[in-house]
């Protein structure tokens, strides 16, 4: 088993997770769970679906950010010396 957990530790600790979530929440949660490792997995790998490609369109789109006043305020107080 990986990281040295037995049979019986990882049998206490799904008992655990019954007791503490209960039955109906947990395949809740083991679909979460399936859904962010895939979603990790893609992007770690780099492969994308359609409905990505949708959302990359949708950001180039975007207009470009202003320049905020902050930044030129603060050079303008800077002296060389």
């Amino acid at each position: 088993m990986p990281f040295g957990i037995g049979i019986w530790e990882l049998l206490i600790l799904l008992l655990v997770l019954l007791l503490v979530f209960g039955p109906k929440r947990l395949p809740e949660m083991g679909r979460q769970l399936g859904k962010g490792m895939r979603e990790f997995k893609d992007s770690v790998s780099g492969s994308r679906d359609d409905e990505h490609l949708d959302d990359v369109d949708d950001i180039a789109e975007l207009p470009p950010p202003e320049p905020s006043a902050t930044a030129t305020t603060s050079r303008e107080r800077d002296t060389v010396s």
